[in-house]
């Protein structure tokens, strides 16, 4: 094993401040393991941290990345879970492992993976699917994870039900992926046609271009009989949220997740009230749900969609491809 290895840092607030440093590989401690890193995959959050519209946890240097899949090389002591070799996942909530999240629990994003090796509590890591890479397996814990919880965990996602996914980014394409295998009507939203078909190759029943239909919510209302959708996954925020409202059925559920558009979110309260709307925020998931995650990955050989790959010593154009919106998921290449 290297004594050193390559990890990439960054000042908060723009692309221009990247930087590659030579620092020391860690050790894990007791109850930790140590993993060599072989993929990244970005996030909307891993953008926005950058530009400032989420604030870093700290105002000097920080190591970017949350998603990673790796393989064990080095335990610290007590640690009798995972064996040297093993392929895994990181958890991104640390410390929430089932049921509701505890007050203990650390809600901040996981940050530090985008270098060679990281040390990770024993605790926080999940052995990875068998049956996909690791530059697909990295794309699991955040992106992955989050439309499981949302659909599957929370939304006790049933076959017949009608899901209104917005745009086609890495949470979208998973929604789209699994709200299908489990039998759902999916319906996509997006501002590219181009987009829409190959949403629909990958299993959602129809696409409303936005641009074409900036009152989108009435074409769901048409395609629903006007009964409207059982749940909405809302990806953009702000006047978006009255939309999503209006898609909803009496009854349905609305999935909080995405601030492509605004932080803050505006709707009329009483249309929530007589609409029995639930409005869940979903912010990832905990670990046990990754495991149901990850089986259900192997079992369904579900194949996650992954629009380019870079290579780590181009972090940064993966950065950049993030912010302009992929479809699926950026993934950065460690392997070599």
């Amino acid at each position: 094993m290297p004594l050193t290895m390559k990890q990439w840092q960054i000042l908060p607030a723009g692309l221009d401040r990247f930087r590659q440093t030579q620092v020391a590989v860690p050790t894990p401690g007791p109850g930790e393991a140590l993993v060599r890193v072989r993929a990244v995959a970005l996030n909307y959050r891993d953008v926005a941290m950058v530009d400032g519209t989420i604030p870093p946890p700290a105002s000097g240097p920080i190591v970017p990345g949350s998603d990673a899949a790796g393989e064990v090389v080095a335990l610290g002591s007590g640690v009798t879970c995972l064996r040297i070799g093993e392929a895994v996942i990181d958890v991104d909530n640390i410390g929430w492992f089932d049921g509701p999240p505890p007050a203990h629990a650390n809600s901040a994003p996981v940050l530090g993976r985008l270098a060679e090796f990281v040390v990770v509590p024993a605790a926080q890591l999940v052995r990875a699917p068998t049956t996909v890479s690791a530059i697909s397996a990295s794309t699991l814990p955040v992106a992955g994870l989050t439309a499981w919880f949302a659909l599957v965990e929370e939304g006790r996602l049933r076959a017949g039900q009608t899901v209104v996914v917005q745009g086609t980014g890495g949470v979208s394409m998973f929604a789209v992926q699994l709200a299908a295998a489990h039998g759902a009507r999916v319906i996509v939203t997006s501002t590219s046609d181009t987009k829409l078909e190959r949403a629909i190759a990958l299993g959602a029943s129809a696409g409303v271009n936005r641009v074409a239909n900036p009152e989108w919510e009435q074409v769901v209302l048409e395609l629903t009989e006007g009964l409207g959708a059982d749940h909405v996954l809302e990806m953009a925020g702000g006047d978006n949220l009255r939309r999503s409202l209006a898609a909803v059925k009496l009854g349905g559920r609305i999935s909080l997740i995405g601030l492509l558009d605004d932080a803050e979110l505006r709707a009329p309260m009483l249309e929530i009230l007589f609409k029995r709307v639930t409005l869940a925020a979903i912010a990832v998931g905990h670990r046990r749900a990754l495991q149901d995650l990850v089986q259900a990955v192997d079992q369904l050989r579900l194949e996650p969609v992954v629009d380019r790959v870079y290579a780590f010593d181009d972090a940064p154009l993966a950065f950049d491809h993030q912010r302009r919106g992929p479809f699926g998921k950026v993934v950065i290449d460690l392997s070599d």
